[in-house]
């Protein structure tokens, strides 16, 4: 008996030694501004990595993306999130990474593996009611805000009010831009008179934005979404088209809001993206780490009120971006995770 206690305290021990050693781990995560779907997840993982005695993480919000991705690759962080766009960009030595060259991005980018992937927001257009806008087809003569003054969001914004809404920004229409702590009073100060942004259903901009009046938000026009143009451009390197079910986006955005559609689905253009790490880091620490998100995926949508829309757990490639184009691999520590819990990962999307 004595010698079944001793065991029992010895396994104890071992125990609690082996959590201890892995929660020595220290790990850094630079993510976007607090409140974001990318700092929500980052938070998430972080607490969960510690309640699992999988490593300390220390977070880092508020940072930009361009900057931390690039230190990512670089190896002086561990972890970091953003759109595919700008792995895709570094790749590439373009965009923000030109000063890299072409060669230097190329090395740079392959450095950036992932956990796992979801939707950032979702492009679309929405204006108060009272500003008497009928839909795409009636942004000639506006004030579109389109975004910040410069960066890929900006970009996408006036390429979609172009396809979809047939004008240019500067010649058709007055572009609005500011920064984006300064969207939603540009809207609900009639800076602008709509916007062709992300959106989230709802996050805080929507919710302060509903505040001020009743809005309406258009899906895209559904012969044209379907064009093999708008899905090459819905589709490029971080972003992808999105679908949902009106009736889903309506009772997620409440009765102030008028949700528009030519039949029950709605229509937009997802922004895709994901938790990454540099392929350095060793495969049991990937692995635990992703474990470790997958286990949670419920309590992760949970976390505010659109984050279950985001696509969480979802590993078809048109959904999350994965693949053609998109450079970015799985880390073989997130693979094994992934196919542990049931997934099937795309072969593409393996390192």
């Amino acid at each position: 008996m004595k010698s079944l206690k001793k065991l029992a305290v010895l396994a104890t021990a071992m125990t609690f030694a082996s959590s201890a050693a892995m929660a020595q781990v220290n790990l850094t995560f630079h993510t976007a501004g607090s409140g974001t779907p990318v700092a929500l997840t980052a938070t998430a993982l972080v607490e969960q990595a510690s309640e699992r005695g999988v490593a300390n993480i220390q977070l880092k919000e508020g940072q930009t993306a361009t900057n931390y991705l690039q230190a990512l690759a670089e190896g002086k962080i561990d972890l970091a999130n953003g759109p595919f766009i700008l792995p895709f960009l570094m790749t590439k030595g373009a965009g923000p990474y030109a000063k890299l060259g072409k060669e230097a991005g190329a090395e740079l980018g392959q450095n950036i593996q992932l956990l796992y992937p979801y939707t950032l927001a979702i492009f679309t257009l929405y204006a108060y009611n009272a500003k008497g806008i009928s839909g795409w087809d009636d942004l000639a003569g506006r004030k579109i805000l389109n975004g910040p003054p410069r960066g890929a969001a900006t970009g996408n914004s006036r390429a979609l009010a172009q396809f979809f809404g047939g004008v240019k920004h500067g010649q058709d229409y007055e572009s609005v831009t500011v920064n984006w702590n300064q969207a939603s009073a540009a809207i609900v100060d009639g800076t602008a008179d709509a916007a062709v942004l992300t959106v989230h259903f709802p996050g805080p901009r929507e919710t302060r934005n509903i505040a001020a009046g009743a809005m309406t938000m258009w899906s895209m026009p559904k012969a044209m979404f379907e064009s093999d143009k708008a899905q090459k451009l819905l589709n490029k390197p971080g972003s992808g088209a999105y679908t949902a079910p009106v009736s889903f986006i309506q009772e997620k955005m409440g009765s102030d809001w008028t949700i528009v559609s030519e039949d029950d689905t709605f229509r937009g253009m997802a922004v895709t993206g994901g938790d990454f790490v540099n392929k350095s880091m060793d495969e049991e620490t990937a692995y635990q780490l992703t474990k470790a998100h997958i286990d949670n995926l419920e309590a992760i949508k949970n976390v505010a009120p659109f984050m279950s829309t985001l696509n969480y757990g979802i590993l078809d490639t048109k959904v999350a971006g994965l693949c053609g184009p998109n450079p970015v691999k799985f880390h073989a520590g997130a693979v094994r995770a992934w196919e542990e819990a049931g997934h099937s990962v795309p072969d593409c999307a393996k390192p």
